[in-house]
């Protein structure tokens, strides 16, 4: 992985193995223990506390282990909370049978809730726009801001963020193609991520995909043109570096729709 430093200068680190993040170890350990916890607790409850009522408490327990860790951790969490409220909330208690109809369906429904609750957060994390806090993301997009309003001509903007693309997104080459859509590239979305076809690409552990990038750029949402990427060997930069080149392309955008077409 690389990290920009204040200088808009890329630092890279050595490559490693891939490894979980301490948050992401911890999220995966409550998911195993917390529901089992839970479940303890409620124990000398259950045979007064409606099990409806349990379910909904380890769903609660399920969403924070979904909002706090990854996808897996919310689907280990959703597992655990299923088998420990058949083992410690139904009857015959402390076994993982089941004997009556409406503890399955509770038991299969906390199971289902639980998994689709962590992939709506996971995706929820995903999509959730990064704040642009580095003092050299800020240039960039101060820089092309100004450049936006004086220009003028919108070359000048598109040569000017081909430049900050390159350095940027550690590319070996960039270029821009007006209104064209010939071909089927993977593309850098406006969420930071990379798609290739209609498949999503997990650029942050497979790295760059084959051949060329695109990264669109519309005026008044309309498509104007997209800048073609070609990755350098270092690694993939991270989301945030991602979200102010989709801003950069934005910026892009409103000059061509104000000054017209790139001529070459």
């Amino acid at each position: 992985m690389s990290a920009v430093t204040g200088t808009g200068t890329w630092r890279h680190r050595p490559t490693v193995p891939a490894a979980w993040a301490p948050r992401d170890r911890f999220a995966l350990a409550a998911g195993l223990t917390a529901p089992f916890l839970v479940s303890l607790a409620l124990a000398p409850l259950r045979t007064s506390l409606p099990h409806a009522n349990a379910a909904l408490v380890l769903v609660v327990v399920v969403v924070a282990v979904s909002a706090l860790g990854s996808r897996t951790a919310g689907v280990v969490a959703a597992l655990s909370a299923a088998a420990w409220f058949d083992f410690f909330l139904t009857p015959p208690y402390e076994t993982f049978d089941i004997t009556t109809a409406g503890d399955v369906t509770t038991a299969v429904l906390l199971l289902a809730v639980g998994a689709i609750v962590s992939q709506l957060a996971a995706r929820a994390r995903k999509l959730e726009v990064v704040t642009v806090t580095d003092e050299a993301h800020l240039a960039r997009i101060h820089r092309t801001a100004d450049l936006v309003r004086s220009a003028d001509s919108a070359n000048t903007v598109v040569d000017h963020v081909r430049g900050e693309l390159t350095e940027l997104l550690g590319l070996r080459a960039c270029r821009f193609e007006y209104g064209t859509l010939l071909g089927r590239p993977a593309r850098l979305g406006a969420d930071g991520g990379v798609s290739v076809g209609r498949r999503t690409w997990d650029v942050d552990t497979a790295g760059w995909p084959e051949g060329e990038i695109e990264l669109r750029t519309y005026g008044n949402g309309h498509y104007l043109g997209r800048f073609m990427l070609i990755p350098g060997p270092g690694p993939v930069p991270p989301l945030q570096a991602r979200l102010v080149a989709v801003t950069l392309a934005d910026q892009t955008g409103a000059a061509l729709d104000t000054s017209g077409p790139v001529r070459r």
